[in-house]
């Protein structure tokens, strides 16, 4: 498995942070916090919880949606942290990530990492004892996935990197729906297929608009090294295979009306604007359909909820 990570230079840049960093941290706490990516962590809790419904066919208890979801950002958190540390030397080269607090030197390499394993002991555990061992499992080899896989190998050496790495990002259905059953079946393997789906869409969204960053990085993310055109092609592909996907849980998992008519419109709008991005490569337009993508798999997950509930 190649590896090939620059050496880390330290650097204390403080200028204004691109889209992603957000504000920069300039307390450690804060810094901590940084590290775990919170507004990733939010995107995928929210597809935790529906998830959870749906295979309890109804609101699961208290206890144990609280469990799964301290469970599932503990874990979230922790990958996100070893994905910085791993990247710390690309991420001082990109104008969107030089503001990370292991770039700037607010926090240690070493603490930084001993940070994340400990949080993902704790995940591992908490799911465990919380929930049960099918569910700690799934959430640790989402971690091992996401880190070796994508975050040492794939990133770095392939234009597929967000499409295979992104499995990592959809196994929060997964562990939420064995956190309520103990067991999976083609239910929330057909969500984790809907996440898988619309990820390379949704990311490379973004990347579009953060091409030179990758450029400068010498990351092969699939808008730095393909004409926009081939790009915008890629994206359509997967928004039509996410669409059908999203519908053929209509029938093998028994869903309503409210949740088939969300899928079909928010699926047609959601193809309907990659489309009309190949007409226009500014960052505007990018970023755009990078915020529809948010919003559409949050829809997408409370329509669920929903028809559970009135089906």
């Amino acid at each position: 498995m190649p590896i090939n990570v620059r050496p880390f230079v330290p650097s204390r840049l403080t200028r204004r942070p691109g889209h992603e960093s957000g504000r920069i941290p300039t307390s450690v706490v804060a810094g901590y916090i940084a590290l775990t990516k919170p507004r990733i962590i939010e995107l995928l809790l929210i597809t935790t919880i529906p998830t959870m419904v749906v295979a309890n066919d109804g609101w699961p208890s208290l206890w144990l949606m609280v469990v799964t979801m301290v469970g599932g950002t503990l874990a979230a958190g922790g990958a996100n942290a070893i994905n910085m540390y791993i990247d710390r030397d690309i991420d001082a080269l990109m104008e969107r990530t030089k503001n990370r607090p292991l770039v700037t030197g607010l926090i240690s390499p070493r603490n930084g990492l001993i940070f994340a394993i400990s949080l993902e002991i704790v995940a591992f555990l908490v799911l465990w004892a919380g929930t049960n061992l099918l569910s700690g499992i799934l959430a640790l080899s989402a971690t091992l996935f996401y880190v070796f896989v994508y975050s040492l190998w794939l990133k770095r050496t392939s234009k597929q990197n967000i499409v295979i790495g992104g499995a990592a990002g959809a196994v929060p259905v997964l562990v939420g729906w064995a956190a309520v059953t103990n067991s999976l079946s083609w239910t929330p393997w057909l969500l984790f297929l809907v996440i898988f789906l619309w990820t390379p869409p949704h990311f490379w969204a973004l990347a579009i608009k953060h091409n030179d960053d990758y450029t400068a990085a010498g990351v092969p993310m699939l808008p730095s090294v393909v004409s926009h055109e081939k790009v915008i092609a890629s994206m359509v592909r997967y928004t039509i295979a996410l669409l059908v996907s999203s519908l053929i849980l209509v029938p093998v998992s028994d869903m309503g009306w409210v949740y088939g008519v969300s899928a079909l419109v928010l699926g047609v709008a959601f193809l309907w604007g990659t489309i009309a991005l190949g007409k226009s490569d500014s960052p505007s337009a990018s970023m755009r359909l990078f915020s529809f993508s948010i919003s559409y798999i949050s829809l997408l997950f409370i329509a669920l909820t929903i028809d559970v509930f009135v089906r």
